[in-house]
Protein backbone atom coordinates (compact mmCIF):
# COMPACT_ATOMS: atom_id res chain seq x y z
CA UNK A 1 0.00 0.00 0.00
CA UNK A 2 1.27 3.09 -0.51
CA UNK A 3 -0.40 6.54 0.78
CA UNK A 4 -0.97 9.40 -1.65
CA UNK A 5 -1.98 13.55 -0.57
CA UNK A 6 -4.12 15.04 -2.03
CA UNK A 7 -2.27 17.39 -4.39
CA UNK A 8 -1.17 14.15 -6.22
CA UNK A 9 -4.51 12.03 -6.66
CA UNK A 10 -7.73 12.86 -8.22
CA UNK A 11 -10.42 10.62 -9.41
CA UNK A 12 -14.47 10.27 -10.04
CA UNK A 13 -16.15 9.57 -6.40
CA UNK A 14 -19.22 7.46 -6.02
CA UNK A 15 -21.11 9.59 -2.93
CA UNK A 16 -22.93 6.45 -1.67
CA UNK A 17 -20.14 4.42 -1.26
CA UNK A 18 -17.20 6.45 -1.05
CA UNK A 19 -15.32 4.72 -3.41
CA UNK A 20 -13.79 5.71 -6.91
CA UNK A 21 -15.00 4.79 -10.20
CA UNK A 22 -11.87 6.01 -11.92
CA UNK A 23 -9.03 7.58 -10.59
CA UNK A 24 -5.24 9.14 -11.04
CA UNK A 25 -2.16 9.35 -9.27
CA UNK A 26 1.11 10.72 -9.21
CA UNK A 27 3.37 8.32 -7.87
CA UNK A 28 6.99 10.21 -8.22
CA UNK A 29 7.95 13.57 -9.25
CA UNK A 30 11.47 14.71 -10.76
CA UNK A 31 13.25 16.03 -7.06
CA UNK A 32 14.68 19.06 -9.15
CA UNK A 33 11.87 20.40 -11.44
CA UNK A 34 9.50 18.28 -9.45
CA UNK A 35 7.64 17.05 -13.29
CA UNK A 36 5.90 14.18 -13.09
CA UNK A 37 8.43 10.64 -13.77
CA UNK A 38 5.62 8.28 -12.66
CA UNK A 39 1.82 7.93 -12.76
CA UNK A 40 -0.79 5.39 -12.72
CA UNK A 41 -4.82 5.21 -14.16
CA UNK A 42 -6.72 3.18 -11.64
CA UNK A 43 -9.89 2.08 -13.42
CA UNK A 44 -12.09 -1.36 -12.33
CA UNK A 45 -9.91 -4.37 -12.62
CA UNK A 46 -7.07 -3.16 -14.23
CA UNK A 47 -3.87 -0.33 -13.15
CA UNK A 48 -1.85 1.24 -16.11
CA UNK A 49 1.04 2.61 -14.74
CA UNK A 50 3.00 5.54 -17.07
CA UNK A 51 6.53 5.66 -16.83
CA UNK A 52 7.85 8.95 -18.45
CA UNK A 53 11.23 8.68 -18.05
CA UNK A 54 11.77 5.05 -19.27
CA UNK A 55 8.98 5.54 -21.48
CA UNK A 56 7.38 2.36 -20.90
CA UNK A 57 3.75 1.20 -19.90
CA UNK A 58 2.67 -1.42 -17.34
CA UNK A 59 -0.80 -2.87 -16.91
CA UNK A 60 -1.49 -4.97 -13.70
CA UNK A 61 -4.93 -6.79 -13.91
CA UNK A 62 -7.10 -7.77 -10.65
CA UNK A 63 -10.40 -9.18 -9.92
CA UNK A 64 -11.66 -5.76 -8.21
CA UNK A 65 -14.80 -4.65 -9.33
CA UNK A 66 -13.60 -0.90 -8.09
CA UNK A 67 -10.36 0.96 -8.83
CA UNK A 68 -7.26 -0.19 -6.80
CA UNK A 69 -7.09 3.65 -5.60
CA UNK A 70 -9.55 4.79 -2.45
CA UNK A 71 -9.92 7.96 -0.99
CA UNK A 72 -9.48 9.19 2.58
CA UNK A 73 -12.05 11.93 3.31
CA UNK A 74 -12.47 14.58 5.58
CA UNK A 75 -16.48 15.83 6.22
CA UNK A 76 -17.67 15.24 2.82
CA UNK A 77 -21.30 17.01 2.27
CA UNK A 78 -23.12 17.29 -1.31
CA UNK A 79 -21.04 20.45 -2.36
CA UNK A 80 -18.05 18.87 -1.67
CA UNK A 81 -17.70 14.82 -1.91
CA UNK A 82 -14.26 14.54 -1.26
CA UNK A 83 -14.65 16.97 1.70
CA UNK A 84 -13.17 19.39 3.17
CA UNK A 85 -9.65 20.36 4.59
CA UNK A 86 -8.55 21.34 7.95
CA UNK A 87 -6.52 24.25 6.76
CA UNK A 88 -10.06 26.29 5.13
CA UNK A 89 -9.34 29.55 4.08
CA UNK A 90 -10.46 31.43 6.97
CA UNK A 91 -7.00 29.93 8.20
CA UNK A 92 -5.04 31.05 5.19
CA UNK A 93 -6.49 34.26 5.81
CA UNK A 94 -5.13 34.41 9.73
CA UNK A 95 -1.92 33.53 8.58
CA UNK A 96 -1.34 36.16 6.04
CA UNK A 97 -2.20 38.63 8.12
CA UNK A 98 -0.33 37.17 10.82
CA UNK A 99 2.79 36.86 8.63
CA UNK A 100 2.16 40.92 7.76
CA UNK A 101 2.32 41.42 11.71
CA UNK A 102 5.03 40.16 12.26
CA UNK A 103 6.99 41.67 8.85
CA UNK A 104 5.69 45.58 10.27
CA UNK A 105 6.91 43.97 13.69
CA UNK A 106 10.41 43.63 12.75
CA UNK A 107 10.77 46.84 11.09
CA UNK A 108 9.60 48.51 13.80
CA UNK A 109 12.08 46.47 15.97
CA UNK A 110 14.57 48.14 14.21
CA UNK A 111 13.70 51.48 15.11
CA UNK A 112 13.26 50.72 18.25
CA UNK A 113 16.47 49.20 18.68
CA UNK A 114 18.00 52.86 16.68
CA UNK A 115 15.46 55.50 17.89
CA UNK A 116 15.17 58.36 15.05
CA UNK A 117 16.90 61.41 15.88
CA UNK A 118 17.20 65.11 14.31
CA UNK A 119 19.25 68.22 14.40
CA UNK A 120 17.21 71.81 13.79
CA UNK A 121 19.56 75.36 13.17
CA UNK A 122 22.78 73.63 11.67
CA UNK A 123 24.93 75.87 9.63
CA UNK A 124 25.00 74.77 5.15
CA UNK A 125 28.73 74.86 6.04
CA UNK A 126 28.91 72.44 9.00
CA UNK A 127 30.45 69.18 8.48
CA UNK A 128 27.66 66.41 9.56
CA UNK A 129 28.43 62.08 9.03
CA UNK A 130 24.84 60.47 9.37
CA UNK A 131 26.97 57.54 9.69
CA UNK A 132 28.93 59.09 13.25
CA UNK A 133 26.14 60.22 14.11
CA UNK A 134 23.98 57.49 14.67
CA UNK A 135 27.12 55.15 15.96
CA UNK A 136 28.94 57.28 17.86
CA UNK A 137 28.50 58.73 21.46
CA UNK A 138 29.79 62.13 21.17
CA UNK A 139 28.72 64.36 18.07
CA UNK A 140 31.04 67.64 16.85
CA UNK A 141 28.78 70.20 15.63
CA UNK A 142 30.07 73.37 14.14
CA UNK A 143 28.98 77.18 14.73
CA UNK A 144 25.81 78.54 13.08
CA UNK A 145 26.44 82.71 13.49
CA UNK A 146 26.37 82.67 17.37
CA UNK A 147 23.56 79.73 17.55
CA UNK A 148 23.46 76.56 19.10
CA UNK A 149 22.02 73.88 17.01
CA UNK A 150 19.12 71.84 18.32
CA UNK A 151 19.15 68.19 18.58
CA UNK A 152 15.96 65.89 19.29
CA UNK A 153 14.62 62.68 18.82
CA UNK A 154 11.60 61.31 17.57
CA UNK A 155 9.43 59.71 20.00
CA UNK A 156 10.45 55.76 19.96
CA UNK A 157 8.68 53.21 18.60
CA UNK A 158 6.61 50.18 20.54
CA UNK A 159 6.59 47.00 20.03
CA UNK A 160 3.43 46.22 22.10
CA UNK A 161 0.80 47.00 19.49
CA UNK A 162 2.00 44.31 17.45
CA UNK A 163 2.27 41.73 19.67
CA UNK A 164 -1.32 42.58 20.57
CA UNK A 165 -2.51 42.44 16.97
CA UNK A 166 -0.38 39.17 17.01
CA UNK A 167 -2.06 37.67 20.09
CA UNK A 168 -5.70 38.54 18.25
CA UNK A 169 -4.68 36.61 15.10
CA UNK A 170 -3.75 33.91 17.60
CA UNK A 171 -6.88 34.41 19.29
CA UNK A 172 -8.52 33.55 15.95
CA UNK A 173 -6.64 30.88 14.77
CA UNK A 174 -6.80 28.96 17.66
CA UNK A 175 -10.84 29.46 17.54
CA UNK A 176 -10.72 28.30 13.93
CA UNK A 177 -8.69 25.26 14.60
CA UNK A 178 -10.25 24.25 17.94
CA UNK A 179 -6.70 24.84 19.34
CA UNK A 180 -5.78 26.54 22.53
CA UNK A 181 -3.88 29.40 22.99
CA UNK A 182 -1.31 27.13 25.12
CA UNK A 183 -1.27 25.18 22.22
CA UNK A 184 0.08 27.93 19.93
CA UNK A 185 3.12 28.70 22.17
CA UNK A 186 1.03 31.93 24.45
CA UNK A 187 0.94 30.93 27.76
CA UNK A 188 -2.08 31.75 29.29
CA UNK A 189 -1.88 30.73 33.14
CA UNK A 190 -0.66 28.63 35.40
CA UNK A 191 -0.56 24.58 34.49
CA UNK A 192 -4.05 23.23 34.68
CA UNK A 193 -4.99 19.57 35.91
CA UNK A 194 -5.78 16.71 33.43
CA UNK A 195 -9.19 17.77 33.61
CA UNK A 196 -8.74 21.48 32.71
CA UNK A 197 -6.91 20.48 29.92
CA UNK A 198 -9.36 17.86 28.33
CA UNK A 199 -12.22 20.68 28.76
CA UNK A 200 -10.07 23.50 27.15
CA UNK A 201 -9.87 20.66 24.21
CA UNK A 202 -13.39 19.64 24.23
CA UNK A 203 -13.63 21.25 20.46
CA UNK A 204 -10.74 19.58 19.11
CA UNK A 205 -12.26 16.44 20.91
CA UNK A 206 -15.44 16.78 18.85
CA UNK A 207 -13.43 17.28 15.53
CA UNK A 208 -11.51 14.14 15.94
CA UNK A 209 -14.68 12.13 16.70
CA UNK A 210 -16.49 13.71 13.61
CA UNK A 211 -13.05 12.82 11.54
CA UNK A 212 -13.04 9.38 13.03
CA UNK A 213 -16.54 8.41 11.63
CA UNK A 214 -15.38 9.56 8.29
CA UNK A 215 -11.55 8.10 8.06
CA UNK A 216 -13.05 4.88 9.37
CA UNK A 217 -15.43 4.37 6.08
CA UNK A 218 -12.68 5.32 4.63
CA UNK A 219 -10.24 2.31 6.17
CA UNK A 220 -12.91 0.12 5.59
CA UNK A 221 -12.85 0.66 1.95
CA UNK A 222 -9.29 -0.13 1.85
CA UNK A 223 -9.39 -3.08 3.66
CA UNK A 224 -12.25 -4.78 1.28
CA UNK A 225 -10.26 -3.49 -1.65
CA UNK A 226 -7.16 -5.32 -0.22
CA UNK A 227 -9.02 -7.98 0.45
CA UNK A 228 -10.33 -8.60 -3.21
CA UNK A 229 -6.71 -8.28 -3.94
CA UNK A 230 -5.18 -10.80 -1.28
CA UNK A 231 -7.81 -13.92 -2.53
CA UNK A 232 -8.09 -12.77 -6.20
CA UNK A 233 -12.07 -13.00 -5.55
CA UNK A 234 -14.63 -9.66 -6.30
CA UNK A 235 -16.22 -9.55 -3.19
CA UNK A 236 -19.55 -7.44 -2.22
CA UNK A 237 -19.10 -4.41 -0.24
CA UNK A 238 -22.28 -5.44 1.90
CA UNK A 239 -20.18 -7.81 3.27
CA UNK A 240 -18.08 -5.39 5.61
CA UNK A 241 -21.38 -3.06 6.46
CA UNK A 242 -21.69 -4.43 9.93
CA UNK A 243 -17.68 -4.01 10.56
CA UNK A 244 -17.11 -0.85 12.75
CA UNK A 245 -13.27 0.36 13.61
CA UNK A 246 -11.89 0.65 16.51
CA UNK A 247 -10.12 3.66 17.61
CA UNK A 248 -7.27 4.87 20.72
CA UNK A 249 -8.87 6.96 22.95
CA UNK A 250 -8.59 10.74 22.18
CA UNK A 251 -6.87 11.29 25.45
CA UNK A 252 -4.65 8.97 27.77
CA UNK A 253 -6.84 8.46 31.21
CA UNK A 254 -4.98 8.94 34.29
CA UNK A 255 -5.41 8.24 37.73
CA UNK A 256 -8.20 9.69 38.58
CA UNK A 257 -10.38 9.19 35.68
CA UNK A 258 -9.40 5.20 35.56
CA UNK A 259 -10.70 5.40 39.13
CA UNK A 260 -14.37 6.70 37.86
CA UNK A 261 -14.23 4.71 34.59
CA UNK A 262 -13.77 1.27 37.01
CA UNK A 263 -16.68 2.77 40.05
CA UNK A 264 -18.83 3.38 36.78
CA UNK A 265 -18.10 -0.22 35.58
CA UNK A 266 -18.86 -1.90 38.29
CA UNK A 267 -21.95 -0.38 39.14
CA UNK A 268 -23.47 -0.56 35.61
CA UNK A 269 -23.07 -4.16 36.13
CA UNK A 270 -24.58 -4.50 38.78
CA UNK A 271 -27.70 -3.19 36.99
CA UNK A 272 -26.83 -4.84 34.06
CA UNK A 273 -24.94 -7.83 34.50
CA UNK A 274 -21.87 -8.03 31.62
CA UNK A 275 -22.74 -5.21 30.57
CA UNK A 276 -18.90 -4.03 30.30
CA UNK A 277 -16.82 -6.91 29.46
CA UNK A 278 -13.07 -6.57 28.55
CA UNK A 279 -13.13 -6.17 25.50
CA UNK A 280 -15.31 -2.36 25.64
CA UNK A 281 -12.97 -1.47 28.60
CA UNK A 282 -10.13 -1.62 26.41
CA UNK A 283 -11.40 0.08 24.02
CA UNK A 284 -12.56 2.56 26.45
CA UNK A 285 -9.18 3.12 28.62
CA UNK A 286 -6.79 1.95 25.46
CA UNK A 287 -4.92 -0.21 28.05
CA UNK A 288 -4.72 -3.26 27.17
CA UNK A 289 -5.53 -6.16 30.64
CA UNK A 290 -3.72 -9.64 30.79
CA UNK A 291 -5.44 -12.33 30.07
CA UNK A 292 -6.80 -13.90 33.39
CA UNK A 293 -7.42 -17.04 32.08
CA UNK A 294 -4.23 -18.00 32.16
CA UNK A 295 -2.72 -20.11 35.16
CA UNK A 296 0.19 -21.10 36.56
CA UNK A 297 1.33 -24.38 36.40
CA UNK A 298 2.99 -26.02 40.14
CA UNK A 299 4.88 -29.01 40.41
CA UNK A 300 5.72 -31.16 43.60
CA UNK A 301 7.98 -33.78 44.14
CA UNK A 302 11.20 -34.61 45.53
CA UNK A 303 14.92 -34.20 43.77
CA UNK A 304 17.00 -37.18 43.41
CA UNK A 305 20.50 -36.72 44.56
CA UNK A 306 22.59 -38.84 42.86
CA UNK A 307 21.26 -37.37 39.10
CA UNK A 308 19.48 -34.46 40.20
CA UNK A 309 16.30 -35.42 38.13
CA UNK A 310 13.01 -34.41 39.72
CA UNK A 311 11.23 -37.80 41.25
CA UNK A 312 7.55 -38.01 41.51
CA UNK A 313 6.92 -35.26 39.85
CA UNK A 314 3.04 -33.92 39.31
Amino acid sequence: MQAIDGANATGIIDPITGLLTEGYAVLSRDPDTDAVTVDAYFEPGKTTVYDTVNRSVTQYANNVTVPALVPIIYRPDAKRPFGHSRISRACMNIQDKARMVLSRADITAEFYSWPQRYVLGISDDAEFDTKKASMSSFLALGDNEGKNPTVGQFTQQNMEPHIDQFKMYAAAFSGETGLTMDDLGFATENPSSSDAIKAAHENLRLTARKAQRTFGSGFLNVGYVAACMRDNYPYQRKQIYLTTPEWRPLFEPDASQMTGIGDAAIKINQAVPGYFDKDYLEQLTGIEGGDSTDTVEQTTGTVDETTQEPVGVE
